[in-house]
């Protein structure tokens, strides 16, 4: 039985087999853990450390021009770190986010500062609205999560969503990065300090590499004593070259690529890249 058991933990998918941003997003416990991370400052785990994000707003702003006549939305908006900052620029902004509790913090967060955010509960892969954007944000490697099937519905949701003259700005891991990533398996008591329950656990964690595809799994197996659950995270690396070709079947072009969202110039060796794109 044991060994059944320990097989099945280290069982290798089909690269998005499996499917599971619910048990880190809507959990009750676990999306505490996670709104723990955002707001933490000067961590890069949930979201990038506070001087990040103030330097890439910066950034954003000079770029794309943002003004009070300008719309942005920011997909994945957690509770708002980069929402709050550009509202405060004057500028329109709708935050979507899957985790009903970062939501919640963003909304009180908005109100205490009399900011008038649009902010949206929902998952963005079903998100819909008849509004179009200036400019169409998905940051902090959101993308590289989604399955194939589910990053041509986003490119697609975003060239229909995008003004005739707007811009999406998202960033993505590199090949670089994947270069450097290893398989490996560990087993740890109460991993993360109590992250993945209130309660006594074990997990089992696993990283796969898939060579042929580019993407990577980390594989967690949460086991304690009621219950035992597995948590897929996967995460695609990309080269310009294959963001250019998913970007055009959708009707975008991709126009510039920098080292990260604040703007840093491209560097083909950094673990992660910024894109630009705008309607074909």
């Amino acid at each position: 039985m044991l060994f059944k058991e320990l097989e099945q933990i280290n069982s290798r998918p089909e690269p998005f087999e499996f499917y599971t941003a619910s048990d880190l997003w809507t959990d009750e416990y676990i999306s505490q853990q996670m709104l723990s991370f955002h707001l933490d400052e000067n961590i890069d785990v949930s979201s990038r450390n506070a001087t990040f994000i103030g330097n890439s707003v910066a950034w954003i702003v000079s770029r794309f021009g943002l003004s009070e006549a300008t719309s942005v939305v920011d997909f994945g908006c957690g509770p708002g770190l980069y929402a709050i900052r550009l509202a405060e620029h004057h500028t329109k902004v709708t935050g979507i986010d899957f985790s009903r509790r970062s939501i919640q913090h963003a909304i009180a967060v908005a109100e205490r500062r009399g900011l008038p955010i649009n902010y949206v509960h929902r998952n963005y892969l079903e998100y819909d609205t008849e509004e179009r954007f200036d400019l169409i944000l998905m940051i902090m490697c959101d993308f590289c999560a989604l399955s194939p099937t589910q990053r041509k519905t986003m490119l697609d949701k975003f060239a229909l969503l995008l003004k005739s003259n707007g811009h999406v700005l998202l960033d993505v891991y590199s090949l670089s990065g994947f270069a450097r990533q290893e398989e490996g398996t560990s087993y740890e008591l109460n991993q993360l300090n109590g992250f993945w329950s209130p309660n006594r656990y074990y997990v089992f964690s696993t990283t796969f590499k898939y060579r042929d595809e580019k993407v990577v799994l980390q594989k967690y197996t949460i086991v304690e004593a009621e219950r035992t659950r597995t948590v897929y995270n996967w995460l695609q690396y990309f080269s310009p070259e294959v963001i250019n070709a998913e970007f055009s079947r959708s009707g975008l072009r991709v126009t510039e690529f920098y080292a990260d969202v604040a703007g840093k110039p491209f560097e083909p060796q950094s673990t992660e890249f910024a894109v630009v794109a705008e309607l074909l």
